[in-house]
C-alpha cells in the first residue's frame, strides 16, 4: 500500500480534529506555529493510537473525528456546568458513569437509548473491518514487524515523555495547571496527554505533620455537606439552621472551594490535608487518583496519633472514587458506609442526612468503645444533596431548583440534630458544603467556582466570645481544623 493511502487519511483526520474542535471551542484557538504544531501532533497521535488497533486508515481517520466530536461535546457540557474544559484525570472517572449512572445525567448501558446507539456503531466498525483492506506491508515477518513495532513506538514516545528530557521539555510547555489557557493553545488532545504525563513525572513534597499539645476535645466531628450553600443566595427560604450558625457558632464564613458543581474530592482533600490545590501541582484535578490518600497532613493521621479513634461515615458506595481504600490510607480506622445504612431511610435517591447525623451520634456515643480514653474524631461526607436534578425525583417536585431547597432543608435539620446531639459535651462541629449544587440556576461565573458555607461549633466551653464572620479556602479550614486535634496552633478560637 502506497504512503499517500496512509497520508491521505491522516491529513483528513488532523484537518477535521482541528475543524471539529475550533468550531465547538469558546476559545478561539491559537495560530501560532508552535502552538498548532503541538495541537496537530496531538491529533496524529490519536488517529495513531486507533490505528493500531485495526490497521485501517480511514477506519483510524474516523475514529479520530469521532473521538474529537465526543470530546467536544463534553468539554461544552462541562464548561456550562462546571465552568472548567475536560482534563486528563476525567478519563479515569469513565468507569464510574456505567456503573453508577444515578449520579449522572445518564442511563444505564442496558437501556436500549444508550445500548442500541452502542450495537449500533460497534457493527458498523465490525463491517468497516471487514470492507476496508489492512495496510500492513507485504510478508508475514513484515506484518508482524508492524503489529508489534507501532504500539512499541507509542510506548516508547510515552516513556520518553517520562525521562528528564522529555519532562523537561513538557515543563516548557506547560510550566504550570492553567487548563483553559492550555486548552485554547494546544487543543484538548494535547493538552490531556500534555498534562499526563506532567502529572506522571511529578515528584510529591509532601509535608510532615507535625504534633502539637493535648487534645482538648473528647469528641471531633467534621461533616461535609453534599452541594451545600446558604439557599437565601439562589432565593430559597431562610433555612433556622442559618439564624443558629449567626448565633452559637465559634466562626462561620463562605467557604471558597477548588470546583463549581462537582469533583466533591478536591474540596475533601483540601479540608483533609490543609493542602492548596497549588501544592498537588498537576494532581490538583483528581488528588485521590494521584496520591492514593498517602498523606502526611491528614487530619485523621494527626487524630490517631493525638489518641483519637477515626471514624469515616458516608452513605455510598465503597468503590466510588475508590473511598474505601483512600480513607484506609488518610488514616481512617473505622469505615461506615452504604452496607451499614440498609434500613436507614432515602429521601429521592440517596440516604436522608438526618440519617446521617444519627449515624454520627452513634458513633460518638458516649461509653461507644473505639479508643482508649474515648476520643474520637468522625470525617463524614453526605449524599441527600447530590445530582442529577431530573424529574422524578422526588414525588410531586420536578423543578430542580425546588427539588434543591426540598433536600437542602433536611440537610439543616441533620446539622441541628447534630448541634443538640452534642451541645454539653467537649467537642468541636464543623460543617461545610463541598461546592454548589450544579443547577441551572446556579452556574458558575467567570472569576471561578461559587463559594460554599461553612460553620464551627465549640461546645462545652465558656469563654462568651461572640461568633465571628471569617471567610476561608477549604485548605485553610482544613488547617484551622488541626488546632482541634493537636491545639496550640493558630486558628482555631476558644
Amino acid at each position: 500500500m502506497s504512503l499517500a493511502t496512509l497520508l491521505l487519511p491522516l491529513a483528513v483526520a488532523i484537518v477535521g480534529a482541528f475543524a471539529i474542535e475550533a468550531t465547538a471551542s469558546p476559545q478561539r484557538p491559537s495560530l501560532r506555529p508552535a502552538d498548532l504544531a503541538i495541537r496537530l501532533l496531538g491529533y496524529a497521535l490519536i488517529t495513531l493510537f486507533w490505528f493500531q488497533f485495526s490497521w485501517r486508515p480511514w477506519l483510524a481517520a474516523s475514529s479520530c473525528l469521532l473521538t474529537l466530536a465526543i470530546l467536544s461535546v463534553v468539554d461544552q457540557l462541562k464548561r456550562k456546568v462546571i465552568g472548567e474544559p475536560v482534563v486528563f484525570s476525567d478519563l479515569a472517572l469513565l468507569a464510574q458513569v456505567p456503573r453508577h449512572p444515578q449520579l449522572y445525567y445518564t442511563l444505564p448501558l442496558t437501556d436500549l437509548r444508550i445500548a442500541g446507539p452502542l450495537l449500533l456503531g460497534l457493527a458498523t466498525v465490525i463491517a468497516w473491518y471487514v470492507l476496508e483492506p489492512a495496510a500492513l506491508p507485504e510478508g508475514a515477518g513484515a506484518s508482524a514487524l508492524a503489529i508489534l513495532g507501532l504500539p512499541a513506538g507509542l510506548a516508547a514516545l510515552a516513556l520518553l515523555g517520562l525521562s528528564p528530557f522529555g519532562q523537561a521539555a513538557l515543563r516548557r510547555l506547560f510550566p504550570r495547571p492553567d487548563l483553559a489557557r492550555d486548552v485554547a493553545r494546544y487543543g484538548l488532545v494535547a493538552t490531556m496527554m500534555g498534562y499526563g504525563l506532567r502529572r506522571l513525572g511529578e515528584m510529591d513534597a509532601r509535608p510532615l505533620a507535625g504534633i502539637g499539645g493535648t487534645p482538648d476535645d473528647e469528641v471531633v466531628v467534621v461533616v461535609q455537606l453534599e452541594s451545600f450553600l446558604d439557599p437565601t443566595r439562589l432565593g430559597g427560604p431562610d433555612l433556622p439552621l442559618m439564624a443558629r450558625i449567626r448565633s452559637q457558632a465559634a466562626q462561620y464564613g463562605r467557604l471558597a472551594v477548588p470546583a463549581h458543581g462537582a469533583y466533591t474530592m478536591r474540596s475533601e482533600h483540601a479540608v483533609l490535608t490543609g493542602l492548596d490545590p497549588d501544592d498537588l501541582g498537576f494532581g490538583r484535578y483528581d488528588p485521590y487518583l494521584a496520591r492514593r490518600g498517602e498523606e502526611p497532613t491528614s487530619l485523621a493521621r494527626l487524630a490517631r496519633a493525638s489518641g483519637f479513634a477515626t471514624v469515616f461515615v458516608h452513605p455510598f458506595h465503597r468503590d466510588f472514587f475508590d473511598r474505601a481504600q483512600v480513607f484506609r490510607r488518610l488514616g481512617f480506622d473505622h469505615l461506615v458506609m452504604e452496607e451499614d445504612f440498609a434500613d436507614a431511610p432515602r429521601v429521592g435517591p440517596y440516604i436522608s442526612d438526618v440519617a446521617v447525623a444519627e449515624r454520627i451520634l452513634a458513633e460518638v456515643a458516649p461509653g461507644r468503645a473505639h479508643a482508649p480514653g474515648g476520643r474520637r474524631f468522625v470525617f463524614s461526607v453526605t449524599m441527600e444533596n447530590h445530582g442529577p436534578w431530573k424529574p422524578g425525583r422526588l414525588t410531586g417536585i420536578d423543578e430542580p431548583l425546588a427539588q434543591y431547597f426540598h433536600h437542602v432543608a433536611h440537610t439543616g435539620q441533620a446539622v441541628e440534630r447534630l448541634i443538640v446531639g452534642l451541645a454539653g459535651r467537649r467537642a468541636t462541629l464543623c460543617v461545610f458544603g463541598d461546592h454548589a449544587p450544579s443547577l441551572p440556576d446556579c452556574r458558575p461565573p467567570p472569576s471561578g467556582p461559587v463559594a460554599t458555607d461553612y460553620a464551627l461549633f465549640r461546645f462545652g466551653r465558656e469563654n462568651g466570645q461572640p461568633p465571628v464572620r471569617l471567610d476561608l479556602t477549604a485548605d485553610q479550614l482544613g488547617c484551622v481544623l488541626r488546632d482541634a486535634l493537636a491545639p496550640k496552633r493558630t486558628g482555631l478560637r476558644g
